[in-house]
Formats: C-alpha cells, structure tokens, sequence
C-alpha cells in the first residue's frame, strides 16, 4: 500500500495529464505520486519543464517490468521495461535505499537527467538528484543510467532476478541507447518505494505538493 504525507497532492496542475493515454501495468497512485513531485519541481523552479516523465516502482522484484517513461506533450507511454537495482540494496527485491558512496545501493526520489557520455558501462546518462539527502550525492556517486547485460528476460530464465549495478538504474543494453537519447538533458526521472523517511521529508512530497493546489 502506497503511504502517503497528509499534504500530498496529486493535482499536477502545471504537468496536465487530462485525457491520458495509458499507463501500462504501473499503479495508478505511483503515477499519480510521480506526477505530483515533477510539478512541485516544476513550479519551485528547480527545473525547467520536462518533456519526459521516468517512473521506476522499486517496491517491484527486479523480474517485473517497472520502468516506465513518459512523453509529457503527448502524455503516451514510450516504454515499459526492466530495470536493475544496486547490489546494497538487495536481492530480487530491493528493500534497503542510499545517498552515500560506497554503498552500492539504489537512491530514492526525483532526478533531472543530464548529457550522455561513454564509459566503463558504455553509453551512460548522468543524473542529478534533486531530493536533498536521499539522491543529491547521485553525481558525485556515479550514478547513471546506463545498459547492463544481466539486465534481460533471459538472465531472470537463468538466475531467478536480474543482476545488481553498483546503484545506477540499468537498463537492457540493446535499448540504452535510443531509451537515454529520448530522455536525456532535463528529463525527470522519479524512484519509488514506500520508505516513510523519504515520503515524509522530501519537499517535492510536501509543503510544495500542498501548495501547487492552491
């Protein structure tokens, strides 16, 4: 069950969704909690506005398609995919959630993508994470989004789950490309679980939710 702060609105008022297409097997209330957060950040104005909306439900195993992203214009669904999480956070569920290096674990909240670059990993999107304490280390902790050979159906066939990153969302390798090109340089990317710390202390959750309903 998704918790929820008192304040929370799900009126993304500035990131209109009237009419939507839909939102393949992802929760509505997730949506609902993604698009309130990309409008907060919105009219706070710590980014400007997105054309994409990224959706990862980490409250999902790793066997589950729980990627989505979003065209915000068109308010269509591009993608639905398989996505891994970090080693530190656990095994086919990821339960255990960090800001901090070395840690190997997946971070909670809302990103802004940034430019694309080729590395270790090969064709790699760099994130800023706008939620201060829970994902604002992202760069600093080379947290990326980038395309992963143990992230496929076939190697949930061989090994029950996906294989883990280091922390960084990874996607199949034979999408990496065309996935990171669409939602690069000022997409949003939003990660979900239900941990009550976060819920309750990120302000794009709170106080601003609450007052981009007035």
């Amino acid at each position: 069950m998704l918790v929820r702060p008192a304040a929370v609105t799900l009126l993304a008022l500035s990131l209109s969704w009237t009419a939507p297409g839909p939102i393949g097997e992802l929760r509505q209330d997730v949506f609902d909690l993604a698009m309130g957060a990309a409008d907060c950040a919105l009219r706070a104005g710590d980014v400007d506005k997105p054309s994409t909306l990224t959706i990862i439900d980490y409250s999902l195993p790793s066997t589950a398609r729980r990627l989505w992203v979003f065209d915000l214009a068109s308010r269509s669904l591009l993608h639905e995919e398989l996505v891994s999480h970090g080693q530190g956070s656990g095994g086919t569920l990821a339960t255990s959630f960090s800001n901090e290096p070395e840690s190997h674990q997946s971070s909670l909240g809302l990103f802004v993508t940034g430019e694309t670059y080729v590395g270790k990993n090969g064709y790699s999107l760099r994130l800023d994470g706008l939620d201060e304490g829970f994902n604002d280390r992202a760069r600093q902790r080379a947290i990326v989004m980038h395309g992963a050979p143990y992230v496929s159906d076939e190697f949930v066939k061989v090994n029950g789950r996906l294989g883990r990153s280091w922390g960084c969302p990874a996607v199949r390798a034979d999408l990496a490309r065309p996935l990171l090109d669409r939602v690069k340089g000022g997409g949003l990317v939003f990660a979900y679980y239900p941990d009550p710390a976060w819920l309750a202390a990120s302000r794009y959750l709170g106080d601003c939710a609450a007052a981009a309903s007035d």
